[in-house]
């Protein structure tokens, strides 16, 4: 007897269920769901539209206060829009910790990490399960990071390139300039030539980013600004900092000839307020605008 095709068929189905694949689809209204086993287990808090019919995917990002569940409820509006499908992932401190999440844990104490290890790669993970319980293997797929979330989206757009339409960086504490003689986490230096030759910096500006800046984020001694010595070459406060990386990634782009797809949005009356940013039009639009029909 050939045993070979059960095999093959028995390691399909324990991947589908590490991987969360095998439950049903994710259940409208406000919900929370797991993806992988284990230690490897992710929390997702998850919103889709009541009359949802194959709308695009929008993967939140939180900040350092890892309130995943209030980022969901607060795209509750931008979901209705654009009869989106928001998903949350909760990155908890254990596994990723503070002064890590932001850059990804590609770096631990100053040393590179395996791929495996970086909370990076668990974003592919998070796109393939929810692809999976849709049954939409192509379903598009859209990114938005406020504060450190906004850090780890724009750290993620740099490190683990994806397919993703749009890429929306609002309000981080600190920027990836696309520089070598800054360390990473504020610039490439330090990373192995694949991550930060001249290569890599060409894909990150040619990365459909968008960097949504309140105007009132101007506070320099907010609490949980980075005032480091790295961070504060980047500007005072954040509307500062991410204007001037907006200009030395446009300025290089243009020196050098390459391709440029960044855009800057600044939204006015809006300091550091997540669910201020996530409710502005101006935000909203910069991520989903390409998207047909959005409700008024």
């Amino acid at each position: 007897m050939n045993y070979y095709p059960s095999l093959r068929i028995l390691a399909a189905a324990l991947m589908m269920v590490a991987l969360g694949m095998t439950a049903a689809p994710i259940p409208v209204g406000l919900s929370k769901i797991e993806v992988g086993t284990g230690t490897n287990t992710l929390t997702l808090f998850t919103y889709k539209p009541h009359n949802y019919n194959n709308g695009p995917l929008v993967m939140v990002f939180h900040g350092a206060l890892r309130n995943a569940e209030t980022y969901c409820s607060n795209s509750i509006p931008l979901a209705e829009r654009y009869q989106a499908l928001i998903i949350a992932p909760l990155f908890d401190t254990n596994r990723f910790p503070q002064g890590e999440y932001g850059t990804g844990c590609v770096l631990k104490k100053g040393v590179l990490q395996p791929r495996s290890h970086w909370a990076f790669t668990r974003v592919p993970e998070i796109i393939q399960a929810v692809r999976q319980k849709e049954s939409r293997p192509d379903m598009p797929y859209y990114f938005i990071g406020h504060s450190g979330g906004g850090q780890f989206t724009m750290r993620l757009t740099a490190m683990l390139p994806t397919e993703a339409v749009r890429i929306v960086v609002a309000n981080p504490g600190t920027d990836l300039f696309p520089r070598r003689d800054w360390k990473y986490g504020y610039g490439f230096g330090g990373l192995p030539e694949e991550l930060s030759d001249d290569a890599a910096l060409r894909r990150y500006l040619a990365a459909p980013l968008t960097l949504c800046l309140g105007l009132k984020d101007t506070d320099p001694q907010h609490p949980e600004l980075d005032k480091s010595a790295a961070a504060e070459k980047q500007g005072a406060f954040r509307l500062e900092r991410g204007r001037a990386c907006f200009a030395f990634a446009q300025a290089l782009a243009r020196e050098r000839g390459w391709s440029f797809n960044w855009r800057k949005v600044e939204v006015p009356d809006i300091a550091h307020d997540g669910g201020a940013m996530l409710a502005a039009g101006a935000v909203q639009e910069a991520l989903l605008k390409s998207e047909s029909s959005p409700h008024p």
